[in-house]
């Protein structure tokens, strides 16, 4: 013990810094390290902050954003895309935009594929007898009249499904059992969804008869969670249903025992070309620079087994709210704040891409969109050019009272505001707390109280904040030479 003490007071001599004597002796050098430099954030004036303090206190006081929710799924409920209920909600949101006063509000109309499941069931008929929780996958086929009963045959993953040779699929019902990773800022999700879309078109190559995947979540509820499959040419596609966490395990359990376990799926799908949506937007006009947009995004419809409250309900009040305290301000900014809220996303993005197309070719400056539920946002991320990068860390700099930290330089901008970024239009995330997202996402489950208030009202603090300060400035977030 003794020895090893020296040796540890011997290394130590080495780790701290040489004497002010050491350093005065001849020919002794001492390499030191210069500070490192902060990086370079732009600078706000002093009646902008001003503002965003106003803002900021306006918003963790304000219950706009929770009364517009509370309406959209009281009066409207669940919004399946093309429906008479996708229909009142545009209607609803008319309504609503004109009594928070916004200007130049309309409904841009387009139409898309229709779907919509008036029955699905699914039962195991043998080595026991148990009906399962199912949703049927958007997109589905229905089955022959009175369903279809086959094997299951089970994998775990996309990848052994496409690794199984044909004879081990044929004439079966493929289930793929695969789970999902809880993460806070959902990226657990892109790899579970794959599934979704995937399972049915490569069953069906191997000759099955019908796909049945383990539910997109992260709970271990009964709930099935909804979503898109892939939707085929006529006579391309297989019937395809999401069954609950809790009957995916069941299943799991009966293929493990090493006996034949056979399954009934029985489904009938109302699928029609050419229903009617739209998106509903309303602005904030600019006043110097109009043509100039902001677009704050989030979509109107939403599946049908819940009220359609966190997916989102919530996202449309989040920015219908954050624009409202602008509007609300003395001054106008400068550029234009839209509002997006898009119709027909959860079945194919349809509205965003029916934006761009009809938008293209006007100045979006830069756009955000909210679209995963009404958790806390903890991170500011900004897709800008090297030379914009002041401007997110000036804007982060606001946020950061909020709790919100600087993230990466490698934003999404969400789906619905997918195509105008892959045009070229920056984009930023305000990332939410996702950590239980997915234990209601595209369920039953997802209604009004999954949504904490206060939570509420730090997302709508934070949105306008973004949206003013990328409203009021010049700033060119793109990175190109002034005009």
């Amino acid at each position: 013990m003794r020895n090893f003490a020296f040796a540890l007071l011997g290394a130590a001599a080495f780790a701290f810094p040489a004497s002010a004597q050491q350093q005065q002796q001849p020919g002794f050098v001492v390499a030191t390290n210069p500070a490192p430099t902060a990086p370079p954030v732009t600078e706000l004036s002093p009646s902008q902050l001003r503002t965003v303090e106003r803002l900021r206190a306006a918003a963790l006081q304000d219950d706009n954003a929770w009364n517009i929710v509370e309406s959209l799924v009281t009066e409207v409920g669940p919004r399946l895309a093309g429906s008479e209920a996708e229909a009142r909600a545009r209607e609803w949101a008319v309504r609503m935009l004109r009594e928070q006063r916004f200007s130049n509000i309309r409904v841009e109309n387009f139409t898309i594929p229709y779907w919509d499941a008036t029955r699905e069931e699914v039962s195991v008929v043998s080595p026991t007898r148990q009906r399962l929780v199912v949703a049927a996958l958007g997109g589905s086929p229905s089955t022959p009249q009175g369903g279809l009963e086959a094997e299951i045959v089970r994998f775990t993953s996309m990848a052994q499904l496409e690794a199984a040779p044909n004879s081990a699929v044929a004439g079966r019902i493929v289930f793929i059992d695969e789970r999902m990773t809880r993460a806070q800022d959902g990226s657990g999700y892109g790899a579970a969804v794959a599934k979704r879309g995937r399972c049915a078109p490569v069953a069906q190559s191997k000759g099955a008869v019908a796909c049945l995947i383990r539910s997109v979540g992260t709970d271990p509820h009964r709930f099935a969670h909804q979503g898109g499959s892939s939707r085929q040419a006529q006579g391309a596609s297989l019937p395809a249903a999401a069954i609950s966490p809790a009957d995916a395990d069941l299943l799991a359990r009966l293929v493990a025992s090493g006996r034949s376990v056979r399954v009934n799926i029985n489904i009938e799908a109302d699928i029609r070309e050419n229903a009617p949506s739209g998106n509903v937007i309303a602005e904030i006009r600019g006043r110097e620079r109009p043509e100039e947009i902001v677009i704050l995004a989030a979509h109107l419809d939403s599946w049908d087994l819940g009220q359609g409250a966190i997916d989102d309900g919530a996202g449309v009040a989040i920015v219908t709210a954050a624009a409202r305290l602008i509007r609300d301000l003395p001054q106008r900014p400068r550029r234009t704040i839209r509002i997006l809220l898009a119709g027909a996303e959860e079945n194919g993005v349809h509205g965003g891409a029916a934006y761009a197309r009809a938008h293209a070719n006007e100045i979006h400056v830069v756009g955000a969109e909210s679209d995963f539920g009404a958790g806390r946002v903890w991170r500011f991320r900004s897709r800008f050019a090297d030379t914009a990068l002041p401007h997110a860390r000036a804007i982060q700099r606001q946020l950061a009272p909020l709790g919100i930290i600087l993230g990466d330089n490698a934003a999404s901008g969400g789906a619905d505001i997918g195509d105008l970024r892959t045009a070229g239009m920056p984009v930023v995330d305000l990332s939410q707390d996702g950590l239980d997202y997915f234990d209601y996402h595209h369920t039953a489950d997802d209604t009004l109280d999954k949504i904490d208030p206060e939570a509420l009202r730090q997302n709508v603090a934070a949105f306008a904040i973004f949206a003013y300060l990328a409203a009021e400035n010049d700033w060119d977030f793109r990175g190109q030479p002034a005009q």
